[in-house]
C-alpha cells in the first residue's frame, strides 16, 4: 500500500520550497510524511538545519526508504546539489523512481533528478535553461526542457523552478489525486493569484 509521502531533508534544504505541498498532503489525513536523511546507515540520522534556521530530525535514513510504501518522493533545493554532492541520496532517487513512485524536485533538487538519469526522456523544467547541461554533464534531455512553464509533470517526474512553489504544489496535488479537478483549480487561483472560489464570494457578498 502507497500511503507515504517521503520528504529528503539535509543541512541546507531550502524549507519552504514545499511547504504548501506538504501542508496539502497532510490536510487530507490520508498519507503520512516522512522526512529522511542523508545517510545510508540505519538509525544513524543526525538533526540537519534548514536554509531558513530550522532544526529537523529525521525520522529515518536512506537506508530505512520503504519502496512498497511510497506514494511519492520530495527532493528539495539547496546547495547540497550545486556542489555536485549527494549521490547516495541519487542512487535513492533513481531506485524509487524505478519501483513504480514518482518523483519530486524542485530548484537545485532538480539537479538530482537529473543525476538520477530521469530528465533524459520526459518532459521537464527548472530554474534556467542550460543550467542543468552546465552542472550534469551527462544529462542527454535539453530538447525535453520546457522553459514556459515553472512546473511540470511527466513520466512519473515532477519538477519545478525555484519561481514555481505554487505550481510545484499544484502538480504534486494532481499526481497525488488530492481533491476534485474543479477544486484544484481553485486551490490553484487561490495561492496563485487571490481569487477566491465562487461560494466563498457569494458568502463574503451576503455578509
Amino acid at each position: 500500500m502507497r500511503d507515504t509521502v517521503y520528504f529528503l531533508v539535509f543541512d541546507g534544504f531550502a524549507d519552504w520550497q514545499a511547504a504548501l505541498a506538504l501542508c496539502e498532503i497532510r490536510r487530507p489525513g490520508d498519507w503520512q510524511v516522512q522526512t529522511v536523511g542523508l545517510s545510508v546507515e540505519p538509525s544513524t540520522t543526525a538533526p540537519v538545519t534548514s536554509m531558513g534556521g530550522l532544526k529537523v530530525q529525521p525520522d529515518l535514513s536512506l537506508a530505512e526508504l520503504d519502496f512498497r510504501r511510497a506514494a511519492l518522493l520530495i527532493v528539495p533545493g539547496g546547495h547540497l546539489w550545486q556542489r555536485g554532492e549527494g549521490a547516495p541520496a541519487v542512487a535513492a532517487i533513481r531506485q524509487m523512481h524505478a519501483s513504480g513512485a514518482p518523483v519530486a524536485g524542485i530548484d537545485s533538487g532538480v539537479l538530482a533528478l537529473a543525476r538520477a538519469g530521469l530528465l533524459d526522456h520526459c518532459r521537464h523544467t527548472g530554474n534556467w535553461s542550460g543550467q542543468i547541461a552546465a552542472q550534469v554533464p551527462d544529462y542527454a534531455g535539453a530538447e525535453q526542457y520546457d522553459s514556459e512553464v515553472l512546473a511540470v509533470s511527466d513520466g512519473g517526474v515532477i519538477s519545478a523552478s525555484h519561481l514555481g512553489s505554487v505550481e510545484f504544489a499544484r502538480e504534486v496535488i494532481r499526481t497525488l489525486d488530492l481533491y476534485s479537478h474543479s477544486d484544484r483549480e481553485h486551490w490553484y487561483r487561490l495561492f496563485k493569484h487571490a481569487q477566491l472560489p465562487p461560494w466563498c464570494v457569494g458568502e463574503a457578498m451576503a455578509a
